[in-house]
């Protein structure tokens, strides 16, 4: 939670609590007014305020980056480091520093490499994310859940059986972007963000962040594309890429190429699309496809299935002599065409299997590393 003592009066809260000035209060209004609008002075907001909010919202036990510093040193003298940071930024004397490179594992077994930033890197970031969520919060659409304030993995979850239960939807396509965060291309991703950003100094520091690269081993290695998973700035750049690479598009495509209805729920790169017709969510695979491949991404084959699922598809396949619908899985869990005590239609939920193992696996590993601890202090 972010410190009573810096609270100020001429602040108000956002959506995720952190509490913004009066002058940026009014980005939000003239974003919403003027969507084409282009933003040409945003840093002045970037006072010494925000970055002590900033500061205050970072995660306490968070592994230190490259300088090893930690939240709890960086906290000694803090009034001081923050201006002397505030200037730096102003002045353009400010440099991003590398990630150091980290490794966790994912519930498939493999490696997931993680960018561990530097604290003040973490600070500056997140009080760009406040500045442009102010924009971008104007502009996302609402099927977008990932990564935003007041909004997250619960909404998307049961956002989607409620498209399943209440419209006439029959078909799930569940896509999967290959490598998503490791082929952003650096080129469109500044080219997006200018869509709305015009202020060269805000500019300048995403693209130092993006190129900063990485340390593993002592050794730095560059990011010619890419953002880090892992770094504060991360999530609003996947989202801003994915607005204009997916969510126009397709808003798009449901009004020029479906007569049925298409729902569709995102969280960050993952998404579920669900349709009343077979031959339109075929369709779609196929323009989908096509235009992931403008910008250098592709869909995973092993991964990416259009299923038939929803509140006609048992009936119809029982019709047909066939078994019931098959399961997808989305945000961890698996979802399961089934019924209430009355018979009436229901998505049932359990977590994924390749989650539960990947969790179960953790919890074997506690135990066995406590094997010799008092029962009572495992048990805790």
């Amino acid at each position: 939670m972010i410190k009573e003592n810096t609270h100020q009066s001429g602040t108000h809260p956002t959506q995720s609590g952190a509490r913004v000035s009066q002058g940026l209060a009014g980005v939000p209004r003239a974003a919403r007014e003027g969507k084409a609008t282009k933003f040409t002075a945003l840093l002045h907001h970037l006072t010494v305020d925000l970055l002590r909010e900033s500061f205050y919202a970072l995660k306490r036990k968070a592994a230190p980056g490259v300088d090893g510093v930690t939240w709890q040193e960086y906290e000694t003298g803090l009034e001081g480091r923050l201006v002397d940071l505030h200037s730096r930024v102003h002045r353009g004397a400010y440099r991003a520093k590398p990630s150091r490179r980290v490794f966790i594992p994912k519930p498939d077994g493999r490696q997931r490499p993680l960018g561990v930033a530097a604290l003040e890197d973490k600070v500056v970031q997140q009080a760009v994310v406040t500045i442009l969520n102010q924009i971008y919060e104007e502009d996302f659409r609402g099927f977008s859940y990932g990564f935003r304030p007041g909004r997250s993995q619960h909404q998307a979850l049961d956002a989607l059986p409620v498209a399943l239960k209440r419209r006439k939807v029959s078909y799930v396509l569940d896509a999967d972007i290959r490598g998503f965060f490791d082929h952003i291309d650096h080129g469109w991703m500044m080219k997006f963000v200018q869509h709305r950003v015009a202020d060269p100094r805000i500019l300048r520091l995403i693209q130092k962040w993006l190129k900063a690269g990485v340390m593993e081993g002592g050794q730095w290695s560059e990011t010619e594309m890419g953002t880090r998973q892992g770094a504060v700035i991360s999530p609003l750049l996947a989202n801003i890429y994915l607005h204009y690479v997916f969510d126009l598009w397709v808003d798009v495509w449901r009004k020029k190429c479906a007569q049925g209805d298409v729902i569709v729920v995102r969280y960050a790169d993952d998404n579920v699309l669900v349709f009343q017709h077979q031959a339109e969510a075929d369709r779609f695979l196929e323009d989908f496809g096509e235009r992931l491949g403008k910008f250098g991404f592709e869909l995973h084959p092993g991964k990416t299935r259009r299923i038939e699922f929803g509140l006609y598809a048992e009936p119809r396949r029982k019709r047909r002599g066939e078994g019931k619908p098959e399961t997808f899985d989305f945000l961890g869990f698996t979802h399961i065409s089934g019924s209430t005590r009355k018979g009436y239609f229901a998505v049932k939920c359990k977590t994924s299997g390749q989650r539960m193992r990947a969790k179960l696996q953790q919890i074997k590993q506690q135990l066995r590393w406590r094997m010799h601890h008092p029962v009572a202090q495992t048990g805790k």
